[in-house]
């Protein structure tokens, strides 16, 4: 069963969304993101998407607390990122709470580090986070190009036993005109080894059906939450019947 992924995305501990990943196109739209947490284990799902983008900015994580506290408050299984750039703030985020930790700049800029945590971490928790703009990865919080493709980064670490990646697409994250399915399509069936899941464009059930019929095994839902376009009983409701 194709994995529904609800997103948090904190600065100041609060929730937000940006819109193409532009800092100055932020909206807060809860000051509580355990509550937030709460209602979407209750809605039944299992796994919660988080980004740190103050710590996406400071190249450190700035919000464990808040994972530290979803972590308490409920049993999901917590994929976080933003600001992992050393081994220390790596474990900081799994001794926080964190089940997975989402890995995207330092993977560009230190392929040889990020190697080394897939090895001695697990692919299990280690992720390939990959924000790709006009199809070129983006890092440092989507400030920077980072000047290679989500495919030659695949590759690099197919050997080290990579067996998760998180793409998304800046140009349509927060646009509510749907995903660009053709990217996350080709990535499935060239990577069949890696769970690939799709993230930015989610904009109605409609696109998580048509996700699911592709064979997608996981798509992160952001904005179309906060905005009412999906509810939390649309998801509940699409979990109890796939």
């Amino acid at each position: 069963m194709m994995e529904l992924i609800p997103a948090i995305d904190l600065i100041d501990g609060r929730c937000v969304r940006l819109t193409q990943g532009d800092y100055e196109k932020t909206k807060v739209y809860s000051e509580n993101p355990i509550d937030m947490a709460k209602r979407y284990a209750d809605s039944g799902v299992r796994r919660l998407h988080v980004v740190d983008l103050d710590g996406a900015k400071a190249k450190e994580p700035c919000n464990l607390r808040v994972l530290e506290q979803i972590a308490t408050a409920t049993s999901l299984d917590i994929e976080w990122g933003g600001g992992i750039k050393s081994t220390d703030a790596l474990c900081s985020a799994i001794n926080a709470g964190a089940s997975r930790v989402i890995c995207g700049s330092v993977a560009v800029d230190n392929r040889e580090l990020f190697a080394q945590w897939l090895q001695e971490y697990g692919s299990h928790r280690v992720i390939l986070g990959a924000d790709v703009r006009n199809g070129k990865v983006a890092t440092h919080g989507w400030l920077k190009d980072g000047g290679v493709g989500v495919e030659e980064l695949v590759e690099s670490f197919l050997p080290c036993g990579l067996s998760q990646l998180i793409c998304t697409d800046i140009t349509k994250d927060g646009m509510m005109q749907g995903p660009n399915f053709p990217l996350y399509k080709d990535l499935q069936e060239r990577y069949p080894m890696v769970n690939v899941t799709l993230s930015g464009g989610i904009s109605s059930m409609r696109d998580i059906q048509q996700a699911h019929e592709m064979g997608l095994r996981a798509v992160i839902i952001g904005k179309a939450i906060y905005e009412g376009s999906i509810t939390l009983n649309d998801l509940e409701q699409w979990l109890q019947n796939v």
